[in-house]
């Protein structure tokens, strides 16, 4: 990880700092590791998300194993390949039938026109969760995980991650304060999710 903070984070990280406790967080991960590195938007958005959904439930890199099955089996990880593919074969590569359902059903949707890729990145937050969660399997935490790693959205914070809610418990205590805590990193909350987890990932 880079060892001086990319020039895009400089405000957010000026504004994180003022929280004491995610500063000594965010100190102790740079100590570690060094600065996280700036996202951009995924160029495929469409294989974004049919990887947040083979990694429901997973550790990241037994999902990105079966990421790379899939995309070994299918050569290119579009819409109509992704349809195209017998449950089987889907399954074979790791995913459980659940998840088999849920991207055959994403890709289905996309052929459909029922979620249009290309103009998600018009849309507000809140819009893209309401379209996403209307395919069977997707619902707010992989829609979150899409804002956040698909689209670089900057103001993402998922209370459903297991681990970030460790994390919260970790350094800030009881529950009841955490909502208060969270919504004072805002405009920057993807940012402090991602150190949060960083800081259970010695």
């Amino acid at each position: 990880m880079p060892l001086t903070p990319p020039a895009a984070h400089a405000e957010a990280l000026r504004s994180l700092d003022r929280d004491p406790l995610l500063a000594a967080v965010i100190g102790s991960v740079v100590a570690r590791s060094g600065y996280l590195p700036a996202l951009e938007p995924a160029p495929d958005p469409f294989g974004r998300l049919v990887r947040s959904v083979a990694g429901q439930q997973l550790s990241v890199r037994a999902a990105a194993t079966i990421y790379a099955r899939l995309e070994a089996q299918l050569g290119e990880m579009t819409p109509p390949r992704l349809a195209g593919a017998s449950g089987d074969e889907l399954r074979a590569a790791g995913l459980s039938w659940a998840k088999v359902r849920t991207v055959q059903a994403l890709a289905q949707a996309s052929l459909e026109g029922q979620i249009d890729f290309a103009q998600l990145p018009a849309l507000s937050d809140e819009a893209v969760i309401s379209q996403l969660v209307t395919v069977p399997g997707i619902g707010r935490w992989t829609a979150e995980m899409f804002l956040m790693f698909g689209l670089a959205r900057p103001d993402v914070f998922s209370f459903g991650d297991l681990a970030l809610r460790r994390a919260l418990e970790r350094h800030y205590g009881a529950p009841d304060i955490w909502a208060d805590a969270v919504a004072a990193w805002s405009p920057h909350r993807t940012l402090a999710a991602r150190y949060l987890w960083a800081s259970g990932n010695p």
